[in-house]
């Protein structure tokens, strides 16, 4: 899939110097820049669930199992 991305001049010089420093091509920097940032913000929200529980006097399981009887 093709996308369309606005840079400024300076953003287009460093990407060439970066992607002929690197010999490889301007597209392959691109994907592997969206791919760290991609991970970068799924880490995040993974963590950010993390400890939830943390500040409830009431034990996660036992909560569980409670709204489950409800059923």
């Amino acid at each position: 899939m093709r996308a369309l991305v606005d840079m400024n001049d300076a953003q287009i010089d460093a990407l060439n110097a970066l992607a002929k420093r690197m010999r490889r091509s301007r597209a392959a920097l691109i994907r592997a820049a969206i791919d760290e940032y991609l991970a970068r913000h799924h880490r995040e929200q993974v963590e950010d669930g993390f400890g939830l529980w943390g500040t409830h006097k009431v034990d996660g399981l036992a909560y569980q199992e409670k709204m489950r009887s409800e059923w």
